[in-house]
Order: C-alpha cells, then structure tokens, then sequence
C-alpha cells in the first residue's frame, strides 16, 4: 500500500506511533520529504511534537516541509515556537513560512512579531507579515506600521501595502469587461497613432499587439535623437495603457536596430529598443509577463559576417541577427488572472481555447513574411499566435502601426475585431487592399477604412 494511504488510515485510527516512525529524525532526508509531503490534512488534535522536531532539522527542505504542515494546524499553542525559530532561522524561505504559519493563527498576540518581520531584508518575507496583519487593519498600532511602508523599497511591498490599506488606484470601467464599442470594431484610421489613441475611451480594447516603426529606419519615421524616439513610444503606450481593460495585455514585437555608418572612418551603431523601451513600460502600469523570442531562418538575417569570415581575428566578430523579441505586458491590477477569464459567459472561453499542437516555449521558430509594398512586416502566423493567445472571440484587438494590417487580418480570422492606426497613407490604402481583398469570412462589423476628419467626426458623435 503506498505511503499516502497509510497515512490516511493512520490519521483516521489516531495512530500517534505511526507518525512518530515516519517522522523521525533517523529516518533519510528524502524519506522525510516523502512523508511529509503525504500528510495533507491534518486534524486538529494531531500531535505536533513530531513535526515540531522537524522544524528544526538540519536540512532546510525539511525543515520547510515541518514548518508547512504545522501551519496547517492552526494551533495558536505553536505561536511561541514559530517566534523563537523566526528568530534564528537564517534561509529564507523558511522564514517567509514561519511568519505565514504565525499570520494563520489570527491571533493578536502575534501582531509584535509581525510587525517587526516587516523589516525582514527579504520582501516575500514583509509581503507575508503584511498579509498576517491584514486580520488587524483596524488596529490603530497595526495601521501605523502598514502606512510606513508606503515608500519601501520594493514595489511587491508597496502594492500589497496599498491593496491592504485600499488606496491601490481602482478602475471604474462603465461597461462589461467583453464590450467595446461597436464604433470601433473592424475599424481602421489613417493618421497619427498618439493623435487616435487621444480620442479614444478608457479600457475600450481587450488586448494590443504591435511593432513599431524602428529609429530612423525609413523616411517618414525620422526622429531627432534616439531618446525623442524612445519619448514617443512611451506616449503612445501612455495611452495604449489608458485604453486597455483592467488586468489586458500589451504585446510588443521589437528588435535592436543597426544604424549603418557613414563611412569606413566612422562605426555603425546598433540600438538596443527592446531593453531600452522595457523600463518606461513597466514605469507606465504594465507588469512584465514574458519574453518570447521569435526566431526565423538563419538564411533570413542580414550578414554581418563577411569580414570576419575572411580574417577570424578577435575582437571583429558580429552575430547575424536571427531573432526578435516578443515582450508581453499585463496592465496592472490587483485582480488574478482568473477573475478576466470569469468575466465570459461559458460558451466564449470553450469557443476561444487553444486547440491542437502549442509552443510550450518561449522560443517561436516562425519564417518571416516578405512584401513587394512594406519593407517590415511580421508574419500572420506570429499575430495569429498573439491574438489566440492573449484574447478571447469577440475581443477588440489594437495596433497602432499597423503598417499593412496583418493584425487586421489575423483578428478576423480568429473572430476577433480589429482597430488598426496607421499615418503612412501608401500603406494605409494598401492595407485596405489587402484586408478587403481577404475578408471573405462572414462578420456583423464589414472593416471601414477612414481619415482623420471621418473619425472626429464619430467621436463627437459618441462612440458606444
């Protein structure tokens, strides 16, 4: 009979010898590890000596372990233990579980050792005795040192210092978490992305995905400095942000940028946007989710390779540029994941799940997409991934630089709408081409492709 089994019926016969056996000291570290892990719920007369002992074992895994299992007791007789290993143990995960097993007790006793564990050098460690308190916000001693930690530090303490004192900014959203007004669905406009993104409501769109134009890699998309360049992305994903739903995601596809030299007595320069652009994103409201790395075809990359090639000296050698980078953001909220997934009705998430074979990675092996018109277009697989990932059916789906629309395009396809920015009028009207041209499948919002003064003019109107 295995072991988890034997523990059940153990716990269901009292049997105190059973545990003292499996759960003595002599026995190996990984027998330890194997009973502990086996007890699951304990009742609440179950003796804690044994586990006490192993709370404070040798090894760091096992002492976890003890800790774990004694917290599920909730047995406030275990309070003066929890404080005296606290003041000892030395790793900290192990602290972080003793001041959660102290904040279950619920005690007020434990409020001094709680209050003093939010001086712990590790914030996991705050972050748990800020939880333990939250039971005593009302307590004018327990508030006193909450407020102090409005400016620690870290940031994981300061946003749970603000959700337990309530002061965490709160979106108002005027409309169900799946709407967005039917005025924008499978709607495309041809001007300045920030002078669109200005007029368009609060949390209006599910999710956004992009690329956008490289430091001054084409005429119309010449900036001063590269700090202006990097300036106005951060206000339009400024806005982006504004316009996202609650708990949404920001998908950005970037890459670093060569900027061929000028001549053989000057050097080329390469800027790195991704990592660049990364602090004034998370600097926004958006939290860092993932960096996914789309890689093409070696044969696809420029070579940068020739000299060296020829003369394998050190100091020469430059990497043929292979890959991109697919960085994905979530607009800051306090809600979980799951709370957006249950704002669907049923039959939205079972039409909108991922079927069939997935990239489990974070490395996407997609080829790149060439276009006799645009010079920079990212394939439709890579946006088909993006959308059926990071939406549900019935979402509204940005792109400020749409370029050729293939985000327009992706997002019909997978019963998504689309809003598509973009100044470029050649390929503005190309992208019309195209997304006409392909838009074969049945939709109650047929794509309208409008300027400007077409678009203010359905602002003043309203948009819902």
């Amino acid at each position: 009979m295995e072991l988890r089994a034997l523990v059940e019926q153990a716990k269901q016969r009292g049997d105190r010898a059973f545990f003292e056996r499996i759960l003595s000291p002599e026995q190996g570290v990984k027998a330890l590890l194997q009973a502990l892990e086996s007890l699951g719920r304990l009742p609440a007369d179950f003796e804690p000596a044994p586990l006490v002992r192993l709370a404070q074992h040798s090894h760091e895994d096992v002492r976890l372990a003890a800790v774990k299992a004694l917290a599920r007791l909730e047995n406030c007789e275990l309070l003066s233990f929890f404080c005296e290993r606290l003041s000892v143990e030395t790793t900290t995960l192990v602290r972080r579980e003793l001041v959660s097993a102290i904040g279950r007790l619920r005690t007020p006793d434990a409020i001094p050792v709680l209050a003093q564990s939010l001086t712990d050098p590790d914030p996991k460690v705050v972050v748990q005795a800020i939880r333990g308190l939250m039971v005593f916000r009302e307590c004018a001693e327990v508030q006193q040192a909450l407020h102090a930690l409005m400016t620690h530090p870290s940031e994981l303490v300061r946003s749970a210092v603000q959700h337990a004192l309530g002061t965490e900014p709160r979106s108002t959203p005027k409309q169900p978490h799946p709407h967005s007004p039917n005025a924008l669905k499978n709607l495309a406009i041809g001007a300045d992305a920030l002078t669109v993104l200005r007029c368009l409501p609060d949390e209006s769109v599910h999710l956004t995905f992009t690329s956008p134009p490289y430091y001054n890699a084409r005429d119309y998309t010449l900036y001063p400095s590269y700090e202006a360049y990097l300036d106005f992305l951060t206000e339009v994903f400024r806005e982006v942000h504004r316009v996202t739903k609650e708990g949404r995601f920001f998908v950005l596809n970037t890459s670093p940028v060569l900027v061929p030299r000028m001549s053989r007595q000057h050097a080329s320069r390469r800027y790195a946007i991704p990592f660049d652009i990364h602090p004034r994103i998370t600097a926004l409201g958006f939290e860092f989710i993932d960096d996914i790395i789309w890689a093409k075809p070696a044969p696809s990359a420029k070579n940068r390779n020739g000299g060296f090639y020829q003369h394998r000296k050190p100091l020469g050698y430059k990497a043929n540029s292979v890959v991109e980078y697919v960085m994905v953001y979530r607009k800051a909220t306090s809600k979980l994941i799951d709370w957006n997934m249950r704002q669907y009705p049923d039959e939205i998430v079972d039409a909108s799940r991922v079927l069939g074979k997935y990239e489990p990675t974070n490395l996407w092996q997609i080829a790149p997409s060439a276009d006799p018109v645009h010079p920079a277009v990212f394939p439709l697989e890579l946006a088909a991934q993006v959308i059926q990932l990071y939406s549900y059916k019935g979402d509204l789906v940005l792109d400020p630089f749409a370029g050729r629309g293939t985000v327009g395009r992706a997002a019909m396809l997978l019963e998504r709408y689309f809003l598509l920015i973009e100044k470029e009028p050649r390929y503005f009207e190309y992208a019309q081409q195209v997304i006409s041209e392909g838009s074969l499948l049945a939709t109650d919002y047929p794509p309208r492709f409008v300027g400007f003064e077409e678009f203010e003019r359905m602002v003043s109107e309203g948009l819902h």
